[in-house]
């Protein structure tokens, strides 16, 4: 059984619309120069991060990308931008690449590790 690479599924995504495609690559880059020493691995459609542990994950989707969070729910939603009800998971929802300041992702990055790292 193959994977596929990071590469073929950024391919993938650019079908989706330049939008999603600038969107996922911002998130990607932003993720890269705020935290150190992430891992990307492809498994469940999307792009998984982890940074000594998983943490959090990009999905494209037609009219938006989620960047979803493993242990969300231990995060306190200052900025209230977090959605999901689940026991564990809260993502942040961005239609644009705007979205990726505008919601505090780089913020909500930060917390997302912590919150997996106290989790684990």
């Amino acid at each position: 059984m193959s994977t596929k690479s990071v590469g073929a599924l950024i391919d993938d995504i650019r079908m989706l619309g330049e939008e999603r495609h600038a969107t996922v690559e911002a998130v990607r880059a932003l993720i890269a120069k705020s935290l150190a020493s992430v891992v990307e691995e492809v498994k469940y459609g999307g792009i998984l991060f982890a940074s000594e542990i998983q943490f959090c994950g990009v999905f494209a989707y037609k009219e938006h990308v989620s960047v979803e969070f493993s242990s969300g729910a231990g995060i306190a939603d200052a900025f209230g931008h977090l959605e999901g009800s689940g026991k564990f998971r809260r993502h942040v929802k961005l239609m644009n690449v705007k979205d990726i300041k505008a919601k505090h992702l780089k913020e909500y990055l930060a917390l997302a590790l912590a919150s997996a790292k106290k989790t684990s």
